[in-house]
């Protein structure tokens, strides 16, 4: 398929489909964006009227059954993640899944399964985009040495900067039927500090519901089951520690993101301000404070989803951001996490 045209349909088209994967795609030479499936026929219809997409289907079944379908992008809410992917591969399609993977860690398991079984497809799960410009910078300073051993990484991220607010429709992420045991933007932030420092080999979580109850759309008091405040510490694979803060309840959030690799030589600060780009900088032992780390722009990276996608399915490149083998990674962190909220206790990886 390395000259061919490969076609593509979409399931499930919310804002990041339209945003990103669709204009995405459109980028890539001999591609086709030829059908979709949305929850109803008439959404559907909305996004292939926006998007000049020629066929709507009523179902995502009638989709996969396209013999004229290469490749399926998924862009539902996660409850549908490992349905889909599966039936996607056993169907013959390549497919690339919309982060978060999975509800949990053995819905990801069976997804990677599925997808080793037919290794000749393509899966790929849309990765964590805020660092990337920044990641393969992190990655070379800590590898060159610059911060020497890793002491800690301290992380405080606001998912939302605002003081408590019970008002507004309930969000398919504060519904865990819909979400699993997604957290905010925990997994994301997780998933970019794994490419700079590894893997986490302990979680012991606190959390708390500041927000105890919404009402629904029918006027139905429903309770929160998903944390909107949680503090996370464990213990590094390599050595080092974690602290991580991420919140939606709390005003006045001197930043929206602040994250220090503190190391026996050096620090690395990536840092978001209120209203502003994220910014990196670093010091070394002896300097008077942190200076601003210029991007190589060699080493820049930033969003090429659907390009690697579509390289991979012609066979030019390997799927690196994100492959299912990583996705598994964050989404056993994800559930240590929610394990360790439940039973208020430490929790040791591998589950």
């Amino acid at each position: 398929m390395s000259d061919q045209t490969i076609r593509i349909g979409l399931i499930g088209a919310g804002g990041n489909t339209r945003s990103r994967h669709i204009p995405g795609f459109r980028e890539q030479s001999n591609i086709e964006v030829v059908a979709v499936a949305n929850r109803t026929r008439a959404s559907g219809q909305q996004v292939a009227d926006e998007f000049g997409i020629p066929t709507v289907y009523d179902n995502w079944q009638d989709l996969l059954a396209d013999p004229n379908i290469d490749a399926v992008c998924i862009g539902t809410w996660p409850y549908m993640h490992r349905t889909l992917l599966i039936a996607s591969l056993e169907a013959g399609k390549h497919v690339l899944c919309e982060a978060r993977m999975a509800m949990d860690l053995g819905e990801a398991q069976e997804m990677l399964a599925a997808s080793q079984e037919h290794p000749t497809l393509v899966a790929q799960i849309v990765p964590a985009p805020h660092t990337l410009a920044f990641d393969r910078t992190i990655q070379g300073m800590i590898a060159d040495g610059y911060i020497g051993d890793i002491i800690t990484v301290d992380a405080r991220i606001a998912a939302n900067r605002a003081f408590p607010d019970a008002g507004g429709d309930v969000h398919w992420r504060q519904n865990r039927d819909l979400s699993g045991n997604n957290v905010m933007n925990m997994g994301i932030w997780y998933e970019a500090m794994m490419r700079w420092v590894g893997q986490a080999r302990t979680v012991m979580a606190v959390g708390q519901n500041v927000v105890k109850h919404r009402i629904d759309g029918q006027g139905n008091r429903v309770a929160m089951q998903i944390p909107d405040h949680v503090d996370v510490v464990g213990q590094l694979e390599q050595g080092g520690q974690m602290r991580f803060n991420v919140s939606s309840v709390v005003g006045h959030m001197p930043s929206m993101a602040d994250v220090h690799i503190f190391g026996t030589e050096g620090t690395i600060r990536l840092h978001q301000p209120v209203g502003g780009a994220m910014e990196l900088s670093a010091g070394k032992r002896g300097d008077a404070d942190l200076s601003p780390v210029a991007i190589d722009p060699a080493k820049k990276g930033g969003w090429r989803v659907e390009a690697e996608f579509c390289n991979a399915v012609r066979g030019l490149e390997p799927v690196t951001h994100t492959d299912l083998t990583t996705g598994c990674k964050y989404m056993e962190w994800t559930d240590a996490v929610t394990l360790s909220l439940r039973q208020n206790m430490a929790v040791t990886l591998p589950l």
